[in-house]
């Protein structure tokens, strides 16, 4: 029988134990208390709430939202400028097009804007390693550098990336280049990134547990370097197969990204505000990461989202209908190009199912570029030729260019609630959910824009046949 054991110090006294063992946890429990109050003392003295050692997610956010309001006004005060600067030089959208929706010469170069606004969101961010009132990095950052840089430093090699992007698209609406030269930078602001291994490690989450499985040893993930030395005179070079991988999956996924948003730039505000949705659920995810799966990207990522959906709100107010300015190529470009950036990230840790939501949380643009592809596959026209079937030029014939804008901002949250519910459950039903939304878009649109042909096909099947008269014109065959 098990005794109970005794409520109170008097208990323990009367039942016999001797005086000096009483006494000796008297003195460590007040020497508890003792270090607890000193604790509390230190705590305070530094400025740290000695209750509670966790931030909660509106805190993080409030310590970095400096660098969305340097962003915001920096865009919002540098998109007239440039503005007047398109128009002094000629650099202007002339109504040619019977798909477009303005009717008067709208000016270009908003891209520009938008681009400063970044980078100044960004160099704020640096400016607040040394100047905390600026910016409030999160507590759970890791204490070691991350490389050779401070890992609260947005990596050089993300701002040349997005530097070339923005020269790419700026000297092809100035002047105009082949598509050719434009891929070419677009791969070579992909190599950037690769070369500061950003994203990388995408693919790292796919092919080592894939490869763990097949050879039944699920501490793949972690153990087994995969490479191979390519033997050269007198030495020999690695090739680390998961690295050239994940450098091929950056290349489609900047290619896939830049295009993507080009192609859904054709309403008044509805890139700038879709991507701007779409980085809010970016934003949410970078706040989850941070708390439940932290890495040496999170303040970057974070930074990363802050700069981009400031720059998207400051130019958003010129650029809806009625707009003054267009972001152009090189705006829309660049949109692309820092939304896939951040996604990249998201799977740093190797957790490629954040990469799925993050996808998700951007769905828009990617099935309109599915269904672009598929649409013109099925009617055999080029891939680079235009035409009025998108899913903003469909909605604008029936709800005109607000109501099309609109719809699509909806469309765009919905999404990006589903890929932010997604990385905080995981739940398969969430995956679903996802799956029916995009079918039913993507067999929706499908449907209205194949309309044309199916009515065309029935009007030829309605026509009536020759009469006897016509074809008795006709020489008949010889027989034998």
């Amino acid at each position: 029988m098990i005794p109970d054991f005794p409520a109170s110090l008097d208990q323990v006294t009367t039942q016999g134990l001797a005086p000096e063992v009483v006494s000796r946890v008297a003195d460590l429990g007040r020497q508890i208390e003792q270090m607890a109050a000193d604790q509390a003392r230190l705590a305070d003295l530094v400025g740290l709430d000695s209750a509670s050692r966790t931030q909660s997610w509106i805190e993080v956010f409030n310590g970095y939202v400096g660098v969305l309001v340097i962003a915001f006004l920096v865009t919002l005060i540098a998109t007239p400028i440039m503005r007047r600067l398109a128009l002094a030089n000629g650099v202007i959208d002339h109504p040619s097009d019977p798909r477009k929706v303005h009717r008067v010469p709208i000016a270009y170069l908003g891209g520009v804007a938008v681009y400063l606004g970044i980078m100044a969101g960004i160099f704020t961010s640096y400016v607040g390693i040394n100047h905390p009132s600026l910016i409030s990095f999160h507590d759970s950052l890791p204490e070691t550098p991350f490389g050779v840089l401070d890992y609260r430093m947005v990596p050089p090699w993300i701002l040349l990336g997005l530097t070339i992007i923005m020269v790419i698209g700026l000297i092809d609406d100035v002047t105009g280049i082949s598509p050719r030269v434009k891929i070419g930078g677009q791969l070579l602001a992909a190599a950037a990134l690769a070369y500061g291994d950003i994203g990388v490690k995408v693919a790292q989450g796919v092919l080592m547990p894939t490869l763990g499985k097949l050879l039944h040893n699920p501490d793949l993930f972690y153990s087994i370097p995969l490479g191979f030395d390519v033997p050269l005179i007198g030495s020999a070079i690695n090739v680390d197969i998961i690295y050239w991988t994940g450098t091929a999956v950056i290349a489609v996924f900047v290619l896939g990204a830049c295009n993507a948003s080009n192609l859904i730039d054709g309403l008044d505000g509805l890139l700038s505000g879709v991507t701007g949705i779409a980085t809010v659920g970016l934003l949410a995810i970078a706040l989850l990461m941070a708390f439940t799966h932290p890495g040496p990207r999170d303040a970057q990522r974070i930074i990363l989202c802050m700069a981009v959906l400031g720059a998207c709100l400051g130019f958003l107010p010129h650029n809806f209908n009625p707009a003054t300015i267009f972001l152009g190529d090189c705006g829309s470009l660049l949109l692309g190009y820092s939304t896939i950036v951040i996604i990249l990230t998201l799977g740093d840790t190797g957790r490629t199912d954040f990469v799925i939501a993050g996808l998700i949380v951007y769905a828009i643009p990617i099935l309109d570029t599915v269904l672009a592809i598929v649409r013109r596959k099925m009617e055999g026209k080029s891939m680079s030729d235009p035409d009025s079937d998108h899913l903003h030029h469909m909605l604008k014939r029936s709800f005109g260019v607000k109501g099309a804008v609109f719809i699509m901002y909806g469309m765009g949250a919905a999404f990006a609630v589903i890929g932010v519910v997604l990385a905080a459950s995981g739940a398969k039903f969430v995956y679903s959910l996802a799956l029916l939304c995009a079918s039913f878009i993507v067999v929706y649109s499908m449907k209205i824009a194949r309309r044309k042909q199916l009515e065309q096909q029935a009007m030829e099947r309605a026509m009536p046949a020759p009469a006897p008269a016509e074809r008795a014109s006709e020489p008949e065959s010889a027989t034998v």
